[in-house]
């Protein structure tokens, strides 16, 4: 099942048509789409499904309708164990960013989290996941891939947030910590998360 999320609901490409109270389900074509994702932004509807036998099919019969963008980022943590946040316009993240033109994904997750945090000696290990959102821009609706990697950092030097990036923190949180994350962060890091905590 793909997870996407629109204005922060859920939009599920699944192969089960038995989904949640409040979820509207629609067909997978581009008047369908975008009446979903109006419902979704105007109305009480808690979130939207689209059914196929075939999940992946659907994704790709799903995203032709929008255009792509692809970012990369990094779990970070250190050896005490804590992950690395960053506070941008006014909301706990994660560091990331888009990728650049002929940039590997783990090339473009090391320099996000590096021009981001100011954090240096960081060690990549290993592709953690994908998070999947649509926004709107200029008019038009993106639908964005973030690959996430796993990396671990052994630098004790101060981090240095990027402010032009509406970045206003850069920290390491201990699990403790990390509650308050939860009640000021997008979704879909949320689900990011929890995966990351049983892994």
């Amino acid at each position: 099942m793909y997870v996407i999320f629109y204005n922060d609901k859920p939009i599920l490409l699944t192969d089960n048509d038995s989904i949640g109270e409040n979820f509207k389900c629609f067909n997978c074509d581009k008047v369908s789409i975008n009446d979903a994702l109006n419902q979704l932004k105007n109305t009480g509807l808690k979130g939207a499904f689209f059914v196929d036998n075939d999940i992946d099919l659907l994704y790709q019969n799903f995203v032709k309708n929008f255009k792509i963008i692809e970012a990369a980022g990094g779990l970070v943590r250190n050896y005490s164990k804590e992950l690395l946040f960053i506070f941008r316009n006014g909301v706990w993240d994660l560091p990331k960013g888009k990728v650049e033109k002929n940039e590997s994904l783990c090339d473009a997750a090391l320099r996000e989290v590096e021009e981001e945090c100011g954090i240096i000696g960081l060690q990549l290990e290993s592709f953690f996941d994908k998070t999947y959102h649509i926004y709107e821009f200029k008019n038009q609706l993106i639908f964005k891939i973030t690959h996430w990697f796993t990396m671990i950092s052994n630098s004790n030097t101060k981090l240095i947030p990027q402010l032009e990036e509406g970045i206003t923190k850069a920290v390491f949180l201990d699990a403790e910590t990390q509650q308050d994350v939860f009640k000021n962060t997008y979704p879909n890091l949320k689900l990011l998360l929890e995966k990351y905590r049983a892994y």
